[in-house]
């Protein structure tokens, strides 16, 4: 095999086309590990929102004698929190049997568009503060409905939760076993 010469392709680092092939590999490779990112906090952030709110999909259960049942199941905080709907559009609830009304954070109820009543003073956990006494057209919690619920708008609330305390929940049956809370809402 003497006297054979073998020519190989010899690639310069300058050559205009293997610099663009180059670039176009280094974007595609950061572009599908940006993708890689998203999908895995998408991931991360649905089993986080799951383990919050463990009630965003309920089904109201009715008996025979026409009493409508909804079993919450409690959070990995110890709180119950479960999606309804003030007046037809969704919000976010926590169940509270220590606040009076309905406590609703200000923007929310700029969203959902509710009236500011009278200036009231109101004991929270964090101090006294001044809300403002307004009337929620429906409330529910799936197929348990209330109609002209008290509320109290609080504009030093910033969460994205609305306390759902006595004023709906006097008015129907609540029974707590384990992690589970079962509300009942009995025909009228």
């Amino acid at each position: 095999m003497k006297g054979r010469v073998i020519l190989l392709p010899v690639y310069m680092d300058n050559d205009p086309q293997i610099k663009e092939q180059k670039s176009i590999g280094t974007f595609m490779v950061v572009v599908m590990w940006i993708l890689f990112l998203i999908l895995l906090m998408s991931f991360f952030e649905g089993i986080i929102d799951k383990q919050t709110n463990p009630n965003q999909s309920l089904s109201t259960q009715y008996t025979d004698a026409g009493v409508r049942e909804v079993e919450l199941l409690r959070n990995r905080y110890g709180h119950y929190v479960t999606d309804g709907s003030i007046n037809g559009q969704h919000v976010v609830f926590m169940l509270d049997t220590g606040a009076t009304g309905v406590a609703v954070p200000q923007h929310i109820a700029d969203e959902l568009q509710l009236k500011s009543g009278a200036a009231i003073q109101v004991q929270t956990a964090n101090g006294v503060v001044t809300g403002y006494a307004s009337k929620l057209d429906k409330v529910a919690v799936d197929g348990i409905e209330l109609r002209d619920v008290r509320a109290i708008i609080n504009p030093g609330d910033d969460s994205d939760v609305i306390l759902l305390g006595m004023s709906f929940l006097k008015k129907i049956e609540f029974t707590q076993r384990g992690d589970v809370l079962v509300l009942r809402q009995y025909p009228e």
